[in-house]
């Protein structure tokens, strides 16, 4: 097999912390704005006032205000019976108004001018444009050994916790999705090593199986805690970083499918009737909001009564957190790292005794049969808001061109309802405040084509190896973007 290169990942040790400090472009010019206004005071057409539907009747504390300036506009004509625009958070008629209360059809270009000289710079300060979301990052479409992938991935914390990567050869696919938590360093340092040790492992025993993937999870949560080690006396606070992991591979026709946590995979498949596509789970949610999973973790401590403690309405495991195997979370499998003040703030019962997490895998093991349609790899970002049913019918009835972003943009549109906002209030929220809607979305989206399949083909050609993985963080690369400057990614 060729030997793979991830030259093009930065070392987790120097990534920067969590908390970003803000971006000198955010800073909003006052008098640019100001002197914007007076000339629409002069021009004597358009009254601004807040968007009706950026408020909340369930959560009045959505404000389109900001340091006292308002981040949400919309522009009205002066007539009453002209609708404001809704394709865009800042437009302008294209004509003024006579003095009847009708448009005019010209306006003039000295007028013309002037509206253009209001139009950029608040597009600029408020938004505007193209009217896309600047916090997702999609990929299409792209080609692996049987067939075709989509990526797609939103950030709503202030630091992109979520990483995705699917490596393609002609023997094998590998696709990982990992959902951090406590800030990014546990998914950014899976997504560097996770797919190597697959590899290496794989080389060594002559191809894929449950123990190589066992083994590549081991050295992973082993490498991240060697890190732990080496910057624990200055960020003791990486101690409870963590991850969930969910890996699938596909060699030689059969699947597996990996996972720690509570992100999801879900096949598609055509039922036997040949007509519907239904949906078949093939992962395990590690989250103690399942029962089954709250009795595994009360067996495995008996003598601990406050292992799983039902907190602020959700059951957590030391009040803490909910999932219970994840990579990282070092402070809650090593004892020595709890003693920290830092961690008395969680503030746990009893001393740990022992690990309440691991790092152990479920793993299940499948031959791809012909009425196998795809693949819906995701974090519980996604799941929040859709049904495993749900996510399956989007993907079938749907073209696969962009199909991953189709499926977040459906998870944040019901986000977006269950707080009766619409997608295009959610899209302007600044990431961090983001949150508080929805989480970080990743999906990955596997096309089956049994038809294409060819285990050998092109084994020495290294063209046929790629490896995607999402930006590392999205609100920085497209920033990067506005300067002309975006890093490519394969």
């Amino acid at each position: 097999m060729i030997p793979l290169s991830f030259s093009s990942y930065k070392p987790l040790d120097k990534f920067s912390p969590s908390t970003s400090p803000p971006h000198s472009k955010t800073k909003t010019p006052f008098l640019l704005i100001k002197s914007q206004i007076k000339i629409l005071k002069h021009i004597k057409v358009f009254a601004f006032r807040p968007h009706p539907k950026y408020f909340s009747r369930k959560n009045s504390s959505i404000l389109p205000f900001k340091h006292g300036i308002p981040t949400s506009l919309s522009f009205y004509s002066n007539s009453p019976t002209t609708k404001p625009t809704q394709n865009s958070r800042v437009s302008f008629p294209v004509f003024p108004l006579n003095q009847s209360g009708n448009r005019s059809k010209s306006g003039g270009p000295k007028l013309t001018m002037m509206l253009e000289m209001c139009r950029r710079p608040l597009e600029k300060c408020f938004g505007g444009g193209d009217g896309g979301d600047g916090l997702l990052w999609h990929m299409d479409l792209k080609p692996h050994s049987s067939g075709d992938y989509s990526i797609a991935v939103v950030q709503a914390n202030s630091a992109l916790e979520d990483q995705g990567q699917v490596f393609t050869s002609p023997c094998a696919t590998y696709v990982g999705v990992y959902d951090g938590h406590g800030g990014p360093e546990a998914s950014r340092f899976i997504t560097n090593r996770l797919f190597p040790f697959l590899h290496k492992f794989a080389t060594e025993q002559g191809g894929l199986s449950e123990d190589v993937i066992r083994k590549a999870f081991d050295a992973t949560e082993e490498g991240f805690l060697e890190l732990v080690k080496r910057s624990w006396m200055v960020r003791p606070q990486i101690a409870s970083v963590g991850s969930c992991c969910l890996v699938g591979a596909i060699a030689d026709g059969i699947l597996y499918v990996a996972n720690l946590g509570d992100s999801r995979a879900v096949l598609g498949r055509r039922a036997s009737n040949g007509q519907a596509v239904v949906a078949e789970r093939l992962s395990t949610d590690h989250n103690v909001s399942v029962e089954e999973v709250r009795k595994e973790v009360k067996d495995l401590h008996p003598d601990d009564a406050h292992i799983v403690v039902y907190t602020h309405g959700v059951w957590r495991i030391k009040g803490i957190i909910q999932v219970s195997r994840s990579i990282g979370d070092v402070y809650l499998k090593r004892p020595e790292f709890n003693r920290d003040p830092l961690f008395h703030q969680f503030g746990m019962p009893i001393p740990l005794k022992k690990p309440v997490m691991t790092a152990e895998p479920s793993i299940v093991v499948r031959k791809l049969q012909p009425q196998d349609m795809f693949l819906i790899f995701a974090t519980d970002g996604l799941w929040e808001h859709l049904s495993d049913e749900t996510a399956v019918k989007i993907v079938s009835k749907n073209p696969r061109a962009g199909i991953a972003k189709r499926l977040v943009r459906a998870a944040i549109d019901e986000a977006a309802r269950k707080r009766e906002l619409r997608y295009d209030d959610i899209k302007r929220i600044e990431r961090g405040v983001r949150r508080h809607f929805h989480d970080d979305i990743t999906a990955i989206v596997i096309f089956l084509d049994h038809s294409q399949v060819s285990p050998n083909a092109g084994v020495k050609d290294q063209s046929f190896f790629n490896c995607t993985s999402v930006p590392v963080d999205i609100f920085s690369m497209n920033e990067e973007a506005a300067d002309g400057s975006l890093h490519t990614f394969p």
